[in-house]
């Protein structure tokens, strides 16, 4: 499925509102777990991420653990269709599927725990200790395209 719309950032997170519909065409796993959407979007998972259905409070979900290839719980995403997914400038990430599932992978402080990227180039990537680096095509953040907009921690802006 094709789409216009790009990603939009807001103040804490960005909306991957272009991922919205894709379904996952293919999952491969070595050290990582890879989920190949449409339209050439990817999604890579290196650190530990959780897999749930319904509410995290009721329902923790189930571990990924790419590193050592203890995927199986991610399977079930072949052939799912993308509600929503935001990468948040903490360095986190969730996405939602028409299946129910929801996945969410945290920050990780010693390396990149995830990053997504897609035609044109978008790139998103959960940078070591939880900052979010983003490149895009038309130069988001002022930056002029293909250069890194990096963002600070939320915390770190207070100070």
């Amino acid at each position: 499925m094709s789409t216009d719309r790009e990603p939009s950032e807001h103040e804490d997170r960005w909306i991957l509102g272009c991922l919205r519909g894709m379904d996952v065409a293919r999952i491969c796993i070595d050290f990582r777990l890879t989920l190949t959407l449409d339209d050439g979007w990817e999604v890579v998972l290196e650190a530990p991420a959780q897999l749930s259905s319904g509410s995290l409070l009721t329902n923790p979900g189930l571990p990924l653990t790419p590193e050592f290839q203890d995927v199986a719980a991610a399977l079930p995403l072949f052939g799912a269709k993308v509600l929503s997914a935001v990468a948040f400038k903490s360095g986190d990430l969730r996405m939602v599927f028409d299946s129910g599932m929801h996945l969410n992978c945290s920050a990780d402080p010693s390396f990149e725990a995830w990053q997504i990227s897609g035609p044109r180039g978008w790139r998103f990537v959960s940078e070591p200790g939880g900052d979010l680096a983003v490149w895009s095509p038309t130069g988001a953040g002022g930056n002029p395209p293909g250069r890194t907009t990096e963002v600070v921690k939320p915390e770190a802006e207070c100070r």
